[in-house]
Order: structure tokens, then C-alpha cells, then sequence
């Protein structure tokens, strides 16, 4: 082997690069979260083989309540997999949570049904539930980590937008399934066991992502995993351990928090307890809604980039700003107005409002949140403060949604989701600062040629 130092790589060359590990690290991303939202997107089909409720409004309660069971596990699972990244690598924490996914999908593929088994359907399906959610919440952190790593130093935003891209495309594909079957099987074969197709596709998605990720380059340094080996000396703590995190990175850790709290209730909100709401408050049909779904959710896919490359240009805080000021202004008027239209078009147009609002937060906020940390805590912070906030809020969602309309008080889920896009809007005024020198920079060179002001503007916080 040759002594001599490789030569630096041109930018074309960091351009394909970074291209083809991102690829490779979302292709993952997009099958793990279309595993994640088959389940709410077929509930309404299967519902009824594991709930013995006959009131359709009531077992969809207890379908989202399972749904929402899963999300209990996120921070455990942000903790463990953030950890085991920082500790062991990005590829062997992404590689082993896309199989665990992969084996839940297929494990509810075959699942018994209550007219089977009993009571033991519905317990055996909020554990695999459980098992997906300890996944899942290793997934965003991790993924987030890598992708911020592996992009190029000027396109981050556009790069790290993809972790967007490929989340809703895994909702997006899910819709895709459901309208292929609705229009392909009699509704009583999709209700009656052609349910179980999707679950059986994600499955075996996740065994061709296990494929892929044996290629992706690491972008955790081998210093960095030597020292997580080491036995840490006295008063030191290692890289990615609770006690370093805590010890010098609580401020940005609740940052993270703010950050993603009102996102994450405005997200869901607008691309995944919409399905129910359209069916259930608005009167659309189940066929058009999956219809409106898929091309609103297409839509926004396709405009992630775009924010991200806007983010490159102006910075991350002012697409927050954005979101958050027109998500408090606007988000009572859209669904108010949702709730009483049973027009497809409008109920479209409405959706695509909101999302247009939300694409403000998702394009660009794992790159925030990653920019937050060093690489030696960055998994384990990005991925359990995601983590907290998303499993306290924005996986109640669901829950919380269908809860009120059961009591036809959609109203005050209107101002639930108003009142946490607020409190985030707060942090991102007072917490964050643009075009600010941030670990990320450190690390791998400025994002912006000003921004190179000394450990000072470390982090993106003034700390």
C-alpha cells in the first residue's frame, strides 16, 4: 500500500460521493417509515380483526392508541441506537434497525387475527408495534446524523432535505399501495385479508435496504470508536454516553426538544391523522381521500429540496420563522374550513396549504438539530431529543385527534396544534442564530464564508 497521502477530491468528486452514500442512507429511511405508516394507512381495513369494538369510530380510537403505544419506545430506542452510533458507527446502527423493521412488517404480515388467537392478536400486535417504535426511533437520529455528515459543505440544507424525501415517501408509497389495492381487490378481500400485502412489501423492502447499506462509507472517525472503546479516565466522559451528554450538552438537548416539538404536531397532523379526519369529520370517501393524500404528499415530497436549497442560500432559522409564524396564523383557518368542505378539490388545496407551511420545518430540521452537536454526541442528541418531543407529542396525535372527534370537538384540536407550532416558534426566535459557525463547520469546513467567528458561535446557540 501506498504511503502517500490521498489527493483532496475534487467537488465533483465529493458531489457524487456524497450522492451516492445519501442514497444508500435514505433508501433505508424511505423503507422504514412507509413500514411505520402502512399501519395507520390500512388500520381502517384491519381494524377490525384485532379491536372488539363494533363502533367504527371506537376502534379506530384504539387502532391510533396502538399506533401511538409504538412511539413509547422511540426515546429508549433513540437512546440505544444514538449511542451504539456514536460508539460503534453510523452503518452498523442503521443497518440494525432497518432489520428489526423488517422483521416486525413481516411478522404482522402473518399475524392471527382475534378470531384466531383472541385477546392475544391485539397484545402480540402492540408488541411488534412496540419493537417498530424502538426502531423507528433509532432510524431518524441516526439518519439525520449521517446524512448531515456525508453531504458537501455548500449543500447541506439540499443534501440533508432528503431525510424528508424519503420519510414521506415512505407515507407516500403506503398511500400508493392502498390505492392500487383499493382499485385492484372487492373492498371485502382488502378488508378481509389483503391487509397483510403491505406489510408482507415492507418486509421485504427492508431485506434489499440490508444490501444496499453494506456499501456506505462511515463517516464516524476510527479515533472517535477507538475512544468509545477506551475505559473513560476520571471525570471524563466517553462519546456517546448519557453522561456526556448531559453533563455539556443539556442546553442544546433542549433546544432539540423546542425545535421539533411544534413540528412534529403540525406534521402529523398534515400527513397522517388527515386520512382520518377527511373520513370521519369531513364526510370525504375513503377512495378520494387516499387520492388527495397521495398527490398532496408528492407535492410536498418534491419541494423539500427546494427548501433546502433556499436554506443554503438565506440560512436554516428563516424557514423556521416562516413555519412557525404561518403555522400560528393559519392553522385554525385550514382545518376549521377542512372539517366543513366535502368538495375533494378544496380538501386538497386545504391539505396542501397546510404542508406548504410544514415544509418550512421538515426540509431542514435534522440538519439543525445535527448542526447542534459534535460528531462524538451527535446521534445520541439529535436522535433523543427527536425522540422526547415525538413520542410526547407528535405520535399522541392520532390519539389525541380521534379523541375529540369522538366528542365533536374538533375545535380544541385545532388550538392543541396552534399553541405547540407557538411554543417551537419561541425557540427558533430566541435560541437559534443564522449563518452562525456551527460543530458541523468545525468539523468538515463553513457552510458560510462569514460565519467563522471562533468557538464563541459554537453550536448555533451563542454558547
Amino acid at each position: 500500500m501506498s504511503t502517500q497521502q490521498a489527493a483532496p477530491l475534487s467537488e465533483a468528486a465529493q458531489t457524487r460521493r456524497a450522492v451516492g452514500n445519501i442514497l444508500k442512507g435514505s433508501a433505508g429511511n424511505l423503507v422504514e417509515w412507509y413500514d411505520l405508516y402502512v399501519y395507520t394507512v390500512f388500520a381502517a381495513y384491519f381494524q377490525a380483526h384485532f379491536f372488539n369494538s363494533k363502533d367504527e369510530l371506537q376502534a379506530g380510537l384504539e387502532a391510533m392508541a396502538v399506533f401511538s403505544t409504538s412511539f413509547l419506545m422511540r426515546p429508549i430506542g433513540a437512546w440505544f441506537f444514538g449511542r451504539y452510533a456514536d460508539r460503534k458507527g453510523r452503518k452498523a446502527a442503521l443497518t440494525l434497525s432497518v432489520t428489526m423493521m423488517s422483521a416486525g412488517s413481516f411478522a404482522i404480515a402473518v399475524l392471527p387475527t382475534q378470531d384466531v388467537i383472541g385477546l392475544w392478536a391485539m397484545i402480540l400486535l402492540v408488541l411488534i408495534r412496540v419493537i417498530q417504535g424502538f426502531s423507528v426511533g433509532g432510524e431518524y437520529g441516526t439518519s439525520a446524523t449521517y446524512m448531515s455528515e456525508a453531504a458537501t459543505t455548500k449543500r447541506r440544507g439540499f443534501f440533508s432535505s432528503f431525510q424528508y424525501v424519503t420519510l414521506i415517501g415512505g407515507q407516500m408509497l403506503a398511500l400508493l399501495v392502498l390505492v392500487i389495492l383499493q382499485n385492484a381487490m372487492p373492498k371485502g378481500d382488502l378488508g378481509g385479508w389483503g391487509w397483510r400485502i403491505p406489510f408482507a412489501i415492507g418486509g421485504v423492502a427492508a431485506l434489499v435496504v440490508l444490501w444496499l447499506r453494506r456499501s456506505m462509507e462511515e463517516t464516524v472517525s476510527a479515533e472517535q470508536i477507538e475512544a468509545a472503546k477506551t475505559p473513560a479516565v476520571a471525570g471524563q466522559a466517553q462519546p456517546g454516553s448519557m453522561k456526556l451528554l448531559f453533563t455539556s450538552y443539556w442546553k442544546p438537548l433542549l433546544v432539540c426538544i423546542g425545535i421539533t416539538l411544534g413540528g412534529t404536531v403540525a406534521f402529523y397532523t398534515y400527513t397522517n391523522f388527515i386520512l382520518k379526519f377527511m373520513n370521519d369529520t369531513s364526510g370525504i370517501a375513503k377512495t378520494d381521500t387516499s387520492v388527495i393524500n397521495f398527490w398532496a404528499l408528492f407535492i410536498f415530497m418534491l419541494l423539500q429540496p427546494v427548501y433546502g436549497i433556499i436554506s443554503d442560500k438565506v440560512g436554516r432559522k428563516p424557514l423556521l420563522v416562516w413555519f412557525g409564524i404561518t403555522g400560528v396564523l393559519f392553522t385554525w383557518p385550514l382545518l376549521s374550513t377542512l372539517a366543513g368542505t366535502k368538495d375533494p378539490f378544496t380538501a386538497f388545496l386545504l391539505m396542501m396549504g397546510g404542508l406548504l407551511i410544514v415544509g418550512g420545518y421538515t426540509s431542514i430540521n435534522a440538519l439543525v438539530k445535527a448542526e447542534l452537536f459534535p460528531a462524538s454526541i451527535r446521534a445520541l442528541g439529535v436522535g433523543l431529543g427527536y425522540a422526547i418531543a415525538n413520542s410526547l407529542f407528535g405520535g399522541t396525535v392520532p390519539l389525541i385527534g380521534a379523541a375529540f372527534q369522538t366528542v365533536g370537538r374538533e375545535d380544541l384540536f385545532f388550538t392543541y396544534v396552534t399553541v405547540a407550532i407557538a411554543i417551537s416558534l419561541v425557540v427558533y426566535i430566541f435560541a437559534l442564530k443564522n449563518k452562525k459557525a456551527t460543530h458541523l463547520d468545525d468539523e468538515q469546513g463553513h457552510a458560510w464564508e462569514q460565519a467563522h467567528q471562533g468557538g464563541k458561535d459554537k453550536d448555533a446557540l451563542g454558547v
